[in-house]
Parts: structure tokens; sequence; C-alpha cells
């Protein structure tokens, strides 16, 4: 079934409160139909915020990171299930324990698809190798994304520059979400490993979180307009 380009594309709200979210979402006059609620915002306006979104017809992507002992985080994850949330992360550097202890919470009905973090986007090999990773973020990613694999979890977050070769180590049916998405010429500002939302979509990517370059210009419904442009120019969805 053609997925459309408006399931493609998830705002990211990275604002601080609830009423900075909702004139936000106002601002996007219903142009995507998924928006990204991450950590500053979830913590600052919580589950009204949450209940606010779905009531306006969203769909909603709650970027927790989730990173503990198994049991806690498998609490967490029971948790989220209330909110209605459809996709919730978690950091596949928790290892296989915690996180088939998160996929096992989420097999009841009602729970979010589970995502696993792989490298964040703001990482270059620098940075991880001063964690204690050796080696390119590549390499990092494709053994994070196939441990989350074979721990049940239903799909990862990588950035643009990995996203193809995580389609072929996860195959067809992961849900391959992907931040770090920047239109040509724009600056990548805090993002090490980037690319356009068409260069990404043809790589395998399943949906896009997009926040600065729609939430900081002038017309941000014409700024998420002209990337769902992008992706529907991009060839068929994986």
């Amino acid at each position: 079934m053609q997925v459309q380009a408006s399931d493609r594309l998830a705002v990211a709200l990275d604002v601080p409160d609830g009423k900075s979210a909702l004139a936000l979402v106002d601002r996007l006059d219903g142009a995507c139909n998924w928006l990204k609620v991450g950590m500053e915002l979830y913590y600052a306006a919580g589950n009204e915020l949450i209940d606010a979104l779905r009531a306006r017809g969203y769909r909603i992507f709650l970027d927790l990171k989730l990173h503990d002992i198994p049991n806690t985080v498998a609490g967490a994850v029971r948790s989220v299930s209330q909110t209605g949330a459809e996709l919730l992360t978690v950091h596949a550097s928790g290892g296989p324990a915690m996180l088939e202890a998160a996929a096992q919470a989420a097999s009841a009905p009602g729970a979010p698809r589970l995502l696993a973090v792989t490298v964040l986007t703001s990482m270059d090999a620098h940075e991880l190798n001063a964690a204690g990773v050796p080696g390119l973020p590549s390499a990092q990613v494709i053994r994070l994304a196939t441990l989350a694999k074979d721990s049940g979890i239903d799909g990862m977050v990588c950035s643009p520059q990995e996203v193809a070769a995580v389609r072929s180590a996860t195959g067809p049916e992961a849900i391959l979400v992907v931040p770090g998405i920047r239109p040509t010429d724009y600056p990548a500002d805090d993002q090490k490993r980037t690319a356009t939302a068409a260069e990404t979509i043809a790589r395998g990517a399943s949906l896009l979180v997009v926040g600065r370059p729609i939430t900081r210009a002038d017309d941000p419904a014409a700024a998420a307009r002209s990337i769902l442009k992008e992706i529907a120019g991009a060839g068929s969805p994986r």
C-alpha cells in the first residue's frame, strides 16, 4: 500500500513548554501527521500535552531515549502505553537484557512500537572515541541496530549516512526513523551526520524527523510542505 508523504514526516516540537508547542502546531496548519515530543517538552508538559495533540488528530512519537536497568525500562514502557503514543525510543546501548525487557513490555495491547537509538546524530568519530567506542560511527550503528533487531525491537533511529546499511542489515520490515535532515544549503547546527530528505528516503528511511528547518522557518507550514514535496518525489517508500 502506498504511504502518503504526510505519514513520513515527524515535526520535532523542540520547545520548552506546552503553550509554545500548541502555538507551533497551530502554525503547522496540519501539514504533517506525526509530531515528535522529546524529553524537554515531555518533562515540562507531560501527558496533558500528549492528550491535546492526539485530540487534534496527530500521531505521537515520544522520544524519551529510555536507558536504565531492564525492570525500570520495562515499567516505563508500560507507563507510556497509557498515553496513546505510537512510537517510543530506548537506547540500544542499554544492552540485550534491557532491550528484551522493553520489547516484552511493549507486547501488551496499546503499547507503542519501540525504536532503538543507535548513535546520536550529534556524534562523530571523535565524540564516539572519547566515549570509549573506537572506530567509525557507522560500525557502531550497525552493531547496535543488529542487537536491537535480535532483541525484538521494532525499529531503529540512525543518521542519514547509515540508513542504507541499517536497512540492509535489518530487512524491509524494520521502522527506520531518521533525524539529521537538512535542506540543501541549510546549516547543520549541532548535527554531525546529515542529508537531505530526498537522499534519506531513497536510502530506505521510513520516517524523517525534522526540527529547526521547519520550526524556525518564517512559515513552518510552508517549510513542512516543501519537505513533503521532496519526500513525495523521492520514490517508493520502504
